[in-house]
């Protein structure tokens, strides 16, 4: 908190785990920014629809009702970062965490517009001319549309994205998607563009208890100290004769850190997993012509007990790793048999609280009800209403309604009974309403009927 902020100038590292890298930014963006403009039986396949108050994912559309849904998704995604956590340690965050990936896109449109680590150094530290002005303006330009065009995608998620680019060419756009595609472009420049390092340092909550999930058999970025000290500088194909370690102290795992931190200092929060120093060392090893693997993917017990690259996938299998699959395997499938079985019918019974019961013509007892019925599924349906729970008791009004396509509609139904039916008070009935065309889209749904 107290130490002066020093600028990181990270040196990208190619190899193995950069190419990896690279494939998981393009597979996430190409996901996001391209995901929203997919259609779907004449509408946009993903649209968390604010406004209607439904979520269109593809085929299925879910209502407010279908919270739950909702709790499971979260409950699936935490168990499922706690498994590969307890596998494989940071992996999320160093391949798959917006964070990480916005900022490696920020990079490289640093690296293209400003030059490698080196020339980003000469021109920060160079006099402010009209070349660096220039370079730099061009910069924030590029990472200003980046944030920008972030910040229309995901706005385009919860307004219809068509309606959105159109509003936008007129610019017609209305005020709370005006604030949110500038909020969030504004925080993916600020996060990815100027923090950087310090949002994984200061401000992710996961770097603080990731420890939790860690045992002696999870996979982490680790050094290798017995073979690497003591370090000094060695001469290519040579074998040190004064018990030289095969570290050579080129700092270069330190240089291409996007977090700063040197990982022969053993595991530090910090550490993203990114396994840039695992490339750069291994560019190192190959040209002096030494053994691969100084800094590599291994386990704590691993290192301590020299253990192979099967004996540490043997140990894969434990009671943590168990446990987290074993919750994260029983939530999936009890979520697909629930929304394999979710019957596309919503109903909604209210009864008229103003009048509370009324005698009709013919001597028998009136109860007024609104029944409001949420068609869930893409395609229109013909449901038929019928009541039961008292002798003789029938609906006096409409006994069928049409529902569009993922739509409610209301409709109030009169029911009547004979005052001989029941006892005085509240007497329970039930609604039933079927899809004509489809028996099995059914929904039964309580009421009490009130008798004099």
């Amino acid at each position: 908190m107290f130490t002066k902020y020093q600028k990181i100038y990270a040196k990208r590292a190619r190899g193995l785990f950069d190419n990896w890298r690279v494939v998981m930014v393009i597979l996430t963006q190409a996901v996001f920014y391209g995901v929203l403009w997919l259609e779907w039986n004449g509408r946009q396949a993903v649209l968390l629809h604010l406004v209607e108050r439904k979520f269109y994912i593809f085929g299925i559309v879910f209502w407010p009702q279908d919270i739950i849904y909702l709790a499971i998704i979260l409950i699936v995604s935490a168990y499922a970062l706690f498994l590969v956590t307890a596998i494989a340690g940071r992996l999320f965050c160093g391949y798959a965490c917006p964070q990480t990936v916005y900022t490696q896109l920020f990079m490289w449109i640093e690296n293209w517009v400003e030059g490698d680590r080196n020339a980003r150094i000469k021109l920060d530290n160079g006099p402010l001319n009209a070349r660096k002005i220039r370079i730099k303006l061009t910069k924030h330009l590029l990472w200003g549309a980046l944030a920008v065009w972030t910040g229309f995608t995901l706005v385009g998620y919860f307004s219809p994205v068509k309606d959105l680019w159109q509003n936008l060419l007129t610019w017609n756009l209305g005020g709370w998607e005006t604030f949110w595609i500038f909020f969030y472009g504004g925080f993916t420049y600020l996060m990815a563009g100027s923090m950087r390092e310090l949002v994984c340092r200061h401000m992710c909550p996961y770097a603080r208890f990731q420890s939790v999930m860690f045992d002696p058999d999870t996979l982490i970025i680790t050094y290798d100290a017995e073979r690497g000290e003591p370090r000094g500088v060695r001469q290519q194909g040579r074998n040190s004769e004064s018990g030289q370690g095969d570290c050579v102290d080129c700092g270069l795992c330190v240089r291409v850190c996007p977090t700063g931190i040197d990982i022969r200092n053993g595991l530090q929060y910090e550490c993203i997993g990114c396994a840039s120093c695992v490339d750069v060392c291994d560019e190192v090893m190959g040209k002096l012509g030494l053994p691969k693997g100084l800094v590599r993917y291994s386990t704590e017990n691993a290192m301590a007990r020299h253990l192979g690259q099967k004996e540490i996938l043997g140990h894969i299998v434990r009671p943590r790793v168990l446990g987290y699959a074993a919750v994260l395997v029983l939530v999936l499938i009890i979520s697909a048999w629930f929304l394999s079985n979710r019957i596309p019918l919503k109903v909604d019974v209210i009864r008229d609280r103003s009048m509370l019961s009324r005698e009709v013509d013919d001597g028998r007892i009136e109860n007024i009800y609104t029944l409001n019925v949420m068609n869930t599924e893409e395609k229109v349906h013909r449901y038929r209403i019928t009541v039961d729970g008292l002798a003789g008791i029938e609906l006096a009004g409409k006994a069928d309604i049409e529902v569009p396509a993922a739509s409610a509609m209301s409709v109030i139904v009169p029911v009547r009974v004979s005052p001989e039916s029941g006892k005085s008070g509240a007497n329970p009935i039930r609604f039933q309403v079927v899809a004509e065309r489809n028996p099995d889209i059914r929904v039964q749904e309580k009421a009490s009927f009130l008798l004099p």
